[in-house]
């Protein structure tokens, strides 16, 4: 039963919340990309310095999203939502007036932590405020419009920050914004969690946390190392062991971190398996066409910004219209669908070469690109959380989100193992590229997992069903 302490704001209030602060970690993955050169000349960095103001993020980010997902549930979701916000705008001024390599990474690393905390907490406040099947569909639809488009808008907001103000810009930009979002937070959003509070499980937090984080540091140091050093090999061999040791510790405690039985859901395991693929789809394309027009087409931060603006608006518009279609293709159909488009217009990118023209070779395959990957996110949410009671909510996101990142890590690590090894840059980009459209392809025939469209009625059933989980929700103002 809900227990309420003041007036229950409106829905789209804690939809926008959570819609602006997601967009705000995502944006924050791409928007420093274009501004790493300026960084390395402002601060003295080394490559492998410039690359680590990437890889700290990464690694915190998807270390940390497992326990923010279940934090969320246990502590509070609005007590997580502004810590995580709370965090991530603190980190993001540091960040912006570092003097050195050493205080930029530092601060970065910090903001992932942040980003891993906030960006499991809004998905959950949206899966437990809009309980009506129909009411939660259209807001998964708006919070996966603007979560699909934000790695774009990142490329073109840091090219703009970065060639009218200064490369600082890029993270000083979050500060204003997260005052905001934590003001409007502390008013809109109303805490809610389980009734029944069982102790974190730190052991399983401590081992998936430093298992994770092992995992991507082994991967994305292979830009230094070989992957069949003895350092890589010894870092992935401690991530696979301290895995092995979650796995076990999680099926033997009472209260887990990550009750294993939810694998056995096949829509959650089929829908996870989907983010891991398109995750990679998405490093690779922004990473790679981003060097593809700048190193060998010669354009600025702000013209390489300003030509990822299309794939931001046709992931919006893929995402608005994915929304609509669900509920008559399901999401089963749809995630076929949205992948192998997505698909398409990556293998169109391997016929890129210099001198091609923009609107002869790139803007097409940023169009399928963005529709398809558009129609992917909301399905692909809608499958990976619909069948989790809500105390599990956070948990629900918190899998997703893992998915996804760790899945831009590895992909991301191995195109550029590929890439490196081409007799030329652009053979490299074709590679990385195929190996993106090879993914997606992947992730589609996963989606033929999914159970296939039930009907409406057992759809309504089912959610009010999760209405009432074990362990009714408790919110205070």
């Amino acid at each position: 039963m809900l227990k309420r302490s003041r007036a229950r704001v409106p829905t789209w209030a804690v939809l926008a919340v959570c819609c602006a602060a997601q967009f705000m970690v995502v944006l924050d993955i791409s928007i420093v990309n274009v501004a790493l050169p300026k960084m390395r000349a402002d601060l003295g960095l080394s490559a492998t310095g410039q690359q680590w103001i990437i890889n700290a993020y990464t690694l915190t980010f998807a270390g940390f999203l497992m326990f923010g997902g279940r934090a969320a549930d246990l502590f509070g979701r609005r007590r997580t939502f502004v810590f995580g916000l709370s965090l991530f705008t603190v980190s993001s001024l540091l960040g912006g007036l570092a003097q050195n390599g050493g205080s930029l990474i530092a601060a970065r690393a910090v903001q992932g932590v942040g980003g891993a905390i906030l960006a499991p907490a809004t998905l959950s406040l949206i899966t437990t405020t809009f309980i009506d099947p129909s009411a939660r569909r259209r807001a998964l639809g708006a919070w996966s419009a603007t979560a699909a488009s934000g790695s774009a808008v990142g490329v073109l907001a840091g090219g703009i920050l970065t060639d009218l103000l200064d490369w600082r810009w890029v993270l000083f930009v979050n500060v204003p914004i997260g005052a905001a979002l934590v003001a409007a937070a502390l008013v809109s959003l109303t805490e809610s969690r389980a009734e029944q509070r069982p102790s974190l499980d730190i052991t399983g937090a401590v081992t998936v946390t430093g298992g994770l984080a092992l995992l991507v540091y082994g991967i994305v140091s292979t830009d230094t190392r070989r992957w069949g050093s003895a350092a890589t090999i010894l870092t992935l061999a401690g991530a696979a062991a301290l895995l092995a040791v979650f796995v076990v510790v999680e099926s033997r405690t009472a209260n887990p971190l990550v009750p294993l039985g939810i694998f056995r859901r096949r829509s959650v395991a089929a829908a996870n398996g989907i983010a891991v693929t398109i995750g990679a789809a998405l490093f690779g394309l922004f990473f790679f066409l981003s060097l593809y027009l700048q190193q060998m087409q010669n354009y600025s931060p702000l013209k390489t910004g300003v030509a990822f603006l299309p794939a931001a608006l046709s992931t919006m518009v893929g995402a608005i219209v994915g929304t609509r279609i669900v509920t008559v293709l399901g999401a089963r159909r749809q995630l076929v669908i949205g992948p192998l488009m997505a698909a398409g217009g990556l293998a169109w990118l391997t016929q890129l070469s210099a001198g091609d023209g923009y609107f002869s070779s790139v803007f097409g395959p940023l169009l399928l690109c963005g529709i398809g990957l558009g129609l992917s996110f909301v399905p692909m949410t809608i499958a990976a959380t619909s069948d989790m009671p809500m105390h599990q909510a956070g948990l629900a996101s918190g899998l997703l989100n893992t998915a996804r990142q760790v899945g831009g890590a590895v992909g991301l690590a191995a195109m550029a193992t590929v890439a490196a090894g081409a007799a030329s840059p652009t053979a490299g980009y074709d590679r990385a590229f195929w190996i993106s459209a090879t993914a997606l392809g992947v992730g589609a025939g996963l989606a033929l997992l999914l159970p296939g469209r039930p009907k409406p009625e057992l759809t309504v059933v089912a959610d009010i069903e999760l209405a009432a989980p074990e362990g009714s929700l408790v919110a205070s103002g």
